[in-house]
């Protein structure tokens, strides 16, 4: 038995040793041996490359706002372990943890000794959060976000009242596959037997895939620009089948933002037309406007200039490069970046070396981070430097910066986490 917080944890991120396993068996045996609590809840499932957990973010506020309880499962975290379950934006306590890990070591002990050998840790905490809002905290509603793909995601033995596929790019390509194609496939994976399906894909390829497999599962594909769409001359107003929201307000900030706010306004619709969830116009344009999520474009300081971003694919850094340049163009861009071997790391280079007027390489402490010399050489810009050690460059990057620019820090999510804490704690106090 677990009697601490820091003991349990440890245990649940042993389980890192046993890497990424796709399939389903093992989840299956470890809810069947906890009495199915994933069959007592009501689910949204969300997958895609990017704009996941904004989605659902601002989902979770348009349902909050109508006076629902709103579970979340959502990866990585930012600023603690916990807040990757979370009931009404609040994380699980530690307490709770410590509960949850309790009741599912002995089952994983069993799951072990089968033929389908040891559970994942992101499996693990997959089946915590089934257990949390099955048996401890039912919610209404969990809004579920895949960690890896979809169709061998553990997240997906649910049945769902709607789906959401954000979009398609290149990401965990060892994985998922090296083409648009085959990644769409991993996706669309989510989708099931007469459960709709709401998409902002647009690659032509990508879609194909989506639209073939809702055909084939007789699952209503509602797909933005066709179904529903949005416009913003000045003024974003998005338009459902059911109804149109004009003037809407959106905090975070990005065309892709608005993407992501259209998908969650179209599924609360839904919500609200076939499954009766009393969703007022107030809520929706409540909800978006105080939608927010940590880590992605947001401004830590504003003298100096400094925001984070997690933009961890080379799709994600196209993004990042309109946002910024939209909202700041006056200023000269400083990146300050880290990621992981596994990404998709000369595109992404190539991406911020087309807007950065200087890239300061770093690295962090990760099991799969590279070493900042290393993407200083894959680097063919000109104005570029590296530092092995963040808490040296942050500072050091910090004090040379200029009114007239800006300090922009990004790549991958667990860098972006350690970043964010740490300005936030020592820097801007």
């Amino acid at each position: 038995m677990f009697t601490s917080y820091e003991e349990a944890r440890k245990w649940l991120h042993s389980r890192l040793s046993f890497g990424v396993k796709p399939g389903l068996e093992r989840m299956k045996i470890m809810m069947e041996k906890l009495g199915h609590p994933e069959r007592t809840v009501r689910y949204i499932h969300v997958a895609g490359t990017n704009g996941k957990g904004s989605t659902i973010a601002f989902l979770k506020e348009i349902l909050q706002e109508a006076g629902f309880k709103v579970g979340t499962f959502t990866s990585p975290y930012i600023e603690t372990f916990n807040e990757r379950i979370s009931m009404n934006g609040n994380p699980i306590t530690d307490e709770e943890f410590i509960q949850l890990a309790n009741k599912l070591k002995p089952i994983v002990e069993e799951v072990e000794k089968t033929d389908f050998g040891a559970p994942t840790e992101f499996e693990v905490i997959t089946a915590m959060a089934f257990y949390y809002f099955g048996r401890i905290n039912i919610p209404d509603i969990v809004l579920l976000e895949t960690g890896l793909g979809g169709m061998y995601d553990s997240t997906n033995i649910i049945s769902p009242l709607l789906s959401i596929i954000t979009n398609i790019g290149h990401d965990h390509e060892e994985i998922l596959g090296t083409t648009l194609k085959e990644i769409a496939a991993q996706k669309a994976g989510i989708i099931k037997n007469g459960v709709p399906v709401v998409s902002a894909v647009e690659q032509q390829e990508a879609l194909q895939v989506i639209e073939k497999v809702s055909k084939q599962k007789k699952a209503k594909h509602y797909l933005l620009g066709r179904e529903f769409s949005m416009k913003n001359d000045g003024c974003l107003s998005i338009q459902t089948p059911f109804k149109t929201y004009n003037e809407l307000s959106i905090s975070m900030k990005g065309p892709h933002q608005e993407k992501n706010a259209a998908l969650a306004i179209m599924a609360a619709d839904y919500l609200k037309v076939y499954y009766s969830f009393i969703i007022e116009e107030d809520d929706i344009q409540s909800g978006v406007k105080k939608a927010f999520w940590k880590g992605r474009f947001e401004e830590l300081s504003t003298s100096p200039t400094i925001i984070i971003d997690g933009a961890h694919n080379p799709e994600g850094v196209k993004v990042l490069k309109e946002t910024v340049q939209s909202y700041y163009p006056e200023k000269n861009i400083i990146v300050l970046f880290s990621v992981l071997q596994d990404k998709k790391v000369k595109e992404m280079i190539q991406e911020l070396s087309s807007f950065a007027s200087k890239i300061i390489f770093t690295s962090f402490s990760f099991p799969r981070a590279l070493r900042a010399k290393e993407l200083f050489d894959k680097a063919e810009f000109q104005n570029k430097q590296y530092e092995e050690n963040w808490q040296q460059a942050l500072p050091k990057a910090i004090s040379t910066l200029h009114d007239d620019e800006l300090l922009l820090i990004t790549g991958s999510l667990y860098f972006i986490s350690d970043v964010r804490k740490y300005i936030l704690e020592s820097i801007i106090k």
